[in-house]
């Protein structure tokens, strides 16, 4: 599952699991999938707007999560998707105090809108709503440490995928609305001064494009290209911290894995592996992560 509301400048953002948001593939009608997922990511230099830096005073960020996930097939085309993390943010320099905790429950809606064999190729697209909102009361207002954004969000994506034999490609484009965030101060300053304890969050892109090879939804490798990119926001100032509002960037490029593990009847290992190849006011993070699910039919004799 991809961690929607993890859109935050320093810190690890979740993209692995089994059917996800971000993918054309679906649960049979009555089959549901849960798992755990762990994921380690860390950064030593980040970009402060356009400017490419380290900071003594920082040493090496590092994250860790893990994330508890589910996907129950409402129909064989019709998804459910719920995802839920716990993450614990440090940083190996400096007087900063790690932060640890439940961070938000995601959940997405996930509706096949046609499938249709166009000249040999198997062609599909997809539909996913989601909305997120925290699980705690945990400090939004401490980049890079924060485990999260508190805002709560809503999402449309839009998904289109193509199949020959084994062989596929998926493309998909996202909008996210994020709510107003309430910080512990009366006044803050972006490029002005604001005296009131209301950020009011860009809204938010995102692109997301797979190429790899798959027999059915329980064994692939896929190559993956992530954007993101938020419609307003500014530049962290210089020796700054990173603010709520920020304009954050980034482009990022990895490899996902799945292969069922024999025997078991339905479970399966992921692996994951994501680096920052571009970013604004975001670190230059490599991401590591695995996990195991296990997919079971909710009623006697339904087919996986």
């Amino acid at each position: 599952m991809r961690k929607i509301t993890g859109l935050i400048a320093f810190c690890v953002c979740l993209s692995l699991g089994a059917q996800t948001e971000t993918d054309a593939l679906f649960m049979a009608k009555r089959n549901l999938c849960g798992g755990f997922i762990y994921g380690n990511s860390s950064w030593k230099k980040y970009w402060e707007g356009s400017f490419y830096r380290d900071n003594a005073n920082l040493g090496t960020f590092k994250s860790q999560s893990v994330m508890a996930m589910a996907n129950y097939g409402i129909s064989n085309t019709f998804n459910v998707i719920a995802s839920a993390a716990w993450v614990q943010n440090r940083v190996t320099a400096g007087t900063l105090i790690g932060q640890k905790g439940i961070q938000d429950l995601n959940i997405y809606l996930k509706k096949e809108l046609l499938a249709k064999d166009i000249k040999g190729f198997n062609t599909s697209l997809v539909a996913v709503g989601g909305v997120s909102a925290p699980l705690t009361n945990y400090v939004a207002d401490y980049l890079p440490l924060s485990i999260g954004m508190h805002s709560k969000t809503a999402s449309l994506r839009l998904l289109a995928d193509v199949q020959k034999g084994h062989w596929f490609a998926t493309a998909s484009a996202a909008y996210m609305v994020r709510g107003i965030v309430n910080i512990d101060r009366n006044a803050y300053y972006t490029t002005e001064m604001i005296y009131s304890n209301e950020v009011a969050m860009p809204d938010v892109f995102m692109y997301n494009a797979r190429l790899g090879w798959r027999d059915g939804a329980d064994k692939y490798v896929e190559v993956v290209v992530d954007r993101m990119n938020t419609i307003g926001g500014f530049d962290m100032r210089k020796n700054d911290m990173p603010f709520l509002s920020n304009n954050m960037e980034y482009l990022r490029a990895g490899l996902n894995l799945k292969y069922p593990i024999p025997g078991t009847g339905g479970l399966s290992v992921m692996a994951s592996g994501m680096h920052t190849l571009s970013g604004r006011n975001m670190g230059k993070a490599t991401t590591l992560m695995a996990g195991v699910v296990y997919q079971a039919a909710f009623t006697k004799g339904d087919k996986k």
